[in-house]
């Protein structure tokens, strides 16, 4: 009943607040596990969150665990989404983690989802290997991002509005962006939208 209300009950990563203001959060990530994958919408007619199945597979939210353990890997949250553009054969190096972001006509919007793994997995072979190929396991460094949170439903106009005064708002301020945003959701798609919490993170130097 709790996660209807937004009740976060699950292991979320660890960071240390460097700086706060009114607009933002700076906070610094310490180094983590991640199960990502990259896709084009298109394989999911259209869903820009059908990687979530893949990876809630992979850690045996949805029944049995499809790694080679097998072994169940607990949920964690946030959930963190990340678009890029795919142009001809030239693939968009997928550095972090549904919102699809700019790109030109003729290019394929990728979307990339993570799960972060609980923090007992300290490197990306301890984690169970995935029987699925699409599944990439790995690790992310130490890392820096200003952050601001939201509720409601992440939709894409919310969105892109939050990541513009946010990125606007760091610039300001004399912060060196550093790649695309990422939107970190904390709740399952049935708690009510008045309880969830959202994030709209933007990597800075």
């Amino acid at each position: 009943m709790g996660m209807v209300f937004g009740k976060i009950s699950v292991e979320t990563p660890n960071y240390e607040v460097v700086q706060s203001s009114p607009d933002y959060e700076i906070r610094k990530y310490t180094p983590s596990v991640v199960a990502e994958v990259t896709y084009d919408p298109s394989q999911f007619k259209g869903n820009k969150d059908g990687g979530f199945s893949v990876l809630a597979n992979y850690i045996g939210a949805l029944g049995n665990p499809q790694n080679t353990k097998p072994e169940k890997i607990a949920m964690t949250a946030p959930v963190i989404t990340k678009s890029s553009s795919e142009s001809g054969s030239e693939k968009i190096a997928m550095t972090a983690p549904v919102v699809t972001k700019g790109g030109r006509e003729g290019e394929k919007k990728m979307v990339t989802m993570q799960f972060l793994l609980p923090a007992k997995y300290g490197k990306a072979e301890e984690a169970p290997k995935p029987v699925d190929e699409r599944v990439v396991i790995r690790e992310e460094g130490e890392r820096k991002y200003g952050v601001v949170k939201f509720g409601g439903v992440a939709t894409e106009e919310v969105v892109e509005e939050k990541v513009d005064k946010l990125k606007k708002s760091l610039e300001r301020d004399g912060f060196r962006v550093v790649g695309e945003f990422l939107l970190a959701r904390y709740n399952p798609p049935w708690t009510l939208p008045a309880f969830r919490t959202n994030e709209v993170m933007i990597p800075v130097e």
